[in-house]
């Protein structure tokens, strides 16, 4: 019913240089529902959530809020309209107590009246059910509460309306759960959610309806429970979706030396992974499976002697050798995806361009410098080859979509022809179609003779891609998978036997 929906957009537009972004797009909320906003990465989600939170101002169209027509020209408008956002890269202060980060910037008093801020921050922690005291820092707290503070604050500010962009990208499952009951509860008290994420598990979990944007344009709205999985996926890429178990594994052909491309023993760092045993041959996809905080990220960094390299001995194609920096991994055939994006991988304010030269530059030497002309031709190639999404390869890469800025990072170190690579989490937080090129990408390469370690938090990504899996706990490898036992009992089995 039209009086159900205390936020309605009609016709929103929206356009940028070279770029429609939003095409007459509709979009109602209702008070009190969870409502999934969904599409791959350019398919104007976050356009639509800034012109709702004041970013932009949308180029025509209509917002109604609460029945009244609204202009929101700032996030403070938004935020006094009833409006509140969470991201998923957290902005509070981390040096500041919970009840400062929940208050701060809140009124023009310049004397802080201490008990009753934190005796309010309490009231509101314990009505939310969230377990942290008010006078804790917030870097004692973990992610999942530091973004339960964050929404705790957005709700104090007379929340009509929330919104949690990729909110549960980094939480286990536990925090997840957590997380999901607080949204609940909000429901309960009728704030209408706008849910952003790519986990589709959790999209049928928790929300009541789903709207989808495709290049700008509303695909549909549709109640979760009337619309399956496959449909969702068909809808976001705007095809029929290639059966993903479908992908065929590339097993590695036996060499008649059967010697590693790159084989480590008691490899330790400083990153407190225990010495570990590793190999990898020609052509093949391994992995490091694990629950968060098992060491995966940390032995690929000390493959890549991203963190110290504390002890171990390292041999390539048989011959031994020493890699205690990065570069010297680089000049040894070796490239590295990391885990975190947008800290560890790209260069914000460079352009795309830059951003996918960057490896090969280091490889050659800054008193090397490869030319603007080469420099061009070798973005073009890989935007063309990769499919990034890009107004031009000028254009800074902190413009483009997470799916789009992982594809620049794979560029840059396919640019430098490494025998081995390691991709540490290359599918978080991008769109189920980008997903499953990088998966058929992955299996490309290793069918051309690449090497990959492929790790992801994703248990059935995994097994589509890897032909064997090394299952690491408390920072030890505890177990190897590979052929028939390479099933997802299989790895939860050896995860809770823990090598016993």
């Amino acid at each position: 019913m039209q009086s159900e929906n205390i936020l309605k957009m009609e016709g929103i537009c929206k356009t940028f240089p070279g770029v429609k972004a939003l095409d007459m797009v509709d979009f109602a909320l209702r008070k009190g529902e969870i409502h999934a906003l969904m599409g791959e990465n350019g398919a104007g989600k976050s356009t639509l959530i800034k012109v709702i939170t004041g970013v932009y101002e949308k180029d025509a169209g209509q917002i109604v809020l609460d029945g009244n027509p609204i202009d929101l020209r700032s996030p403070q408008e938004a935020q006094n309209s009833g409006i509140g956002t969470v991201y998923q890269e957290i902005t509070l202060c981390p040096n500041l107590t919970v009840a400062e980060n929940m208050f701060i910037g809140r009124g023009r008093n310049p004397f802080v009246q201490w008990k009753q801020m934190n005796e309010k921050a309490s009231q509101l922690l314990d009505s939310l059910g969230i377990p942290a005291s008010p006078t804790q820092e917030l870097t004692s707290c973990s992610l999942a509460i530091q973004q339960m503070i964050a929404i705790a604050r957005a709700v104090d500010m007379d929340c009509k309306i929330l919104i949690l962009d990729e909110p549960t990208s980094s939480l286990d499952e536990d925090e997840v759960n957590k997380l999901f009951e607080l949204m609940g509860e909000l429901k309960d008290r009728g704030v209408g959610i706008i849910f952003i994420t790519h986990f589709l598990e959790q999209v049928y979990e928790i929300t009541d309806r789903i709207t989808v944007l495709r290049n700008g344009k509303l695909v549909g709205e549709y109640e979760t429970s009337s619309l399956s999985q496959i449909e969702l996926v068909s809808k976001m890429m705007g095809k029929a979706l290639d059966d993903v178990t479908k992908i065929k594994k590339h097993e590695p052909k036996k060499s008649a030396t059967n010697v590693p491309v790159f084989e480590a023993k008691a490899l330790s760092s400083d990153a407190g992974v225990r010495p570990f045993d590793f190999t990898i041959q020609k052509g093949e996809v391994n992995g490091f499976a694990g629950l968060l905080g098992s060491g995966r990220s940390e032995s690929a960094r000390a493959i890549f002697a991203a963190d110290k390299v504390t002890g171990g001995e390292i041999r390539m194609n048989g011959k031994k050798v020493k890699i205690k920096a990065p570069i010297e991994a680089m000049k040894r055939g070796i490239g590295y995806l990391p885990e975190d994006r947008k800290g560890d991988g790209i260069i914000a304010d460079l352009s795309v361009r830059d951003n996918i030269i960057l490896a090969f530059q280091v490889m050659k030497g800054f008193f090397r410098p490869i030319s603007r002309k080469q420099a061009e031709e070798f973005a073009d190639e890989y935007v063309k080859t990769l499919k990034i999404k890009t107004p031009t390869i000028n254009t800074p890469i902190k413009s483009l979509s997470g799916g789009n800025q992982q594809k620049v990072i794979l560029a840059r170190w396919l640019l430098t022809h490494p025998m081995y690579l390691i991709l540490d989490e290359p599918t978080r937080g991008i769109d189920v179609g980008t997903k499953v090129e990088i998966q058929k990408l992955v299996i490309k390469l290793a069918g051309e003779g690449m090497s990959l370690t492929f790790i992801s938090s994703e248990i059935d990504e995994m097994l589509r891609t890897c032909s064997r899996l090394i299952i690491m706990k408390d920072r030890e490898i505890v177990g190897e998978l590979n052929g028939t036992d390479l099933t997802e009992n299989d790895v939860m089995h050896v995860i809770a036997q823990g090598g016993e």
